[in-house]
């Protein structure tokens, strides 16, 4: 299979790259590295990576940045004035806007796999923005797989807190049992060489 991997150089992206490279052709895409640069604020960036990427037979999104601040930080406020602003641009948006590019240049049969996390069902203080953020882009997944076309599907991976992050999330995960980013990236082979569709793949 084509496969596009966007954020593959992050922690999550670097480990579903090395799961699915040996049988597959991965094209690293990203902000600031990989072959393809793509920025998920910019509908422009993903449609003209997409572009030069050619056809392919699987997307996936391994990226997505929130902003983790207390409740009492958020304060009512119009988009781009809010501090959901920087999650609903990025994570949610962007990859529902990937999702929908994708549908134009996947194959027959193709699939788009996007990333979410263990904070849409278990919240944590101060992750108010990343649970609303994983909640929307699960639902969508959900609604998207009854809607595409040409036998295209679309998974979400939900994953704990990964082992590799805990020198810098521990504080906010005490009591959350980690799991490695190898362990996380083989629910990616599952939504991308499977056959289901509208599925949340939890990695807990």
């Amino acid at each position: 299979m084509r496969i596009l991997l966007v954020g593959a150089s992050g922690t999550l992206g670097r480990a579903v790259e090395a799961e699915l490279k040996p049988r597959h052709e991965v094209i690293a895409a990203g902000r600031g590295s990989g072959s393809l640069r793509i920025d998920l604020t910019d509908v422009a960036s993903i449609q003209s990576a997409l572009q030069q990427a050619g056809e392919l037979d699987a997307v996936i999104s391994a990226a997505g940045n929130v902003t983790f601040a207390p409740l009492e930080a958020f304060k009512p406020a119009p988009y781009g004035e809010s501090l959901h602003t920087q999650g609903l641009a990025d994570k949610l948006m962007g990859q529902v806007n990937l999702a929908l590019a994708a549908r134009d240049h996947l194959r027959d049969g193709g699939s788009i796999t996007l990333t979410t996390g263990i904070l849409s069902e278990q919240p944590i203080v101060a992750g108010s923005s990343a649970s609303l953020v994983n909640g929307a882009v699960e639902a969508f997944v959900r609604a998207a797989a009854i809607e595409l076309p040409r036998g295209l599907r679309i998974n979400v991976v939900s994953p704990n807190v990964l082992t590799e992050s805990m020198p810098a999330y521990a504080p906010f995960f005490r009591g959350f049992e980690p799991v490695s980013a190898a362990r996380a990236a083989m629910a990616f082979s599952r939504s991308v060489e499977g056959a289901q569709t509208g599925q949340v793949y939890k990695v807990y």
